[in-house]
């Protein structure tokens, strides 16, 4: 099983996007080993002075995830037409280092609209240097109404485009993975 870390970019506990991950979860349990990071709220603020020399503990941890991971799956909404701060400070700390580059990554933005969010998100992953596809990006908007309490996603279309976009991160996976052992 390939090995897939997911951060989580709400700051709620019991949000949307929780739920989505728990449904990509569910649905992915047989072919990828999941590791979730919902703490984005527990990482120091950015200071680019600790980003390469004294880094923090919990900063390194969170870089070896990704680094070790097959492959990452960021599931965030948007707020105030951009991504979460929390997000955004975890992204600056990777910066300075190469963790994000080549990356293999799947993009969720689930939010009332998402539009400007997703498009800084994408922006900020090439600027990290992820590797991704537009098939392996996707937009829900309106996610709260497409989602009940017990996480069942009750929208056709949705659930249609999540199970496209699991394939094609499933594609660029396990491909490239592939193509690495050649």
């Amino acid at each position: 099983m390939k090995k897939i870390f997911v951060i989580n970019g709400s700051a709620s506990r019991n949000s949307s996007n929780q739920k989505l991950i728990e449904k990509f979860a569910d649905m992915t349990k047989d072919i990828f080993s999941l590791t979730v990071f919902n703490d984005l709220k527990t990482l120091p603020h950015f200071d680019p002075e600790l980003a390469v020399k004294d880094t923090p503990k919990v900063i390194s941890e969170f870089r070896h995830n990704i680094d070790t991971a097959d492959g990452v799956v960021i599931c965030t909404p948007e707020y105030v037409f951009s991504i979460p701060s929390g997000l955004k400070n975890a992204m600056e700390w990777c910066v300075s280092t190469t963790v994000f580059a080549g990356k293999l990554t799947g993009l969720i933005t689930a939010s009332a609209n998402g539009e400007k969010g997703h498009e800084e998100l994408q922006l900020i992953m090439k600027t990290l240097m992820a590797e991704f596809t537009p098939d392996t990006t996707l937009l829900i908007q309106g996610i709260k109404g497409k989602i009940n309490e017990q996480g069942d996603i009750t929208d056709s279309k949705t659930k249609y485009s999540l199970v496209k976009f699991i394939g094609a991160f499933k594609q660029l996976i396990h491909s490239v993975c592939k193509n690495a052992m050649i």
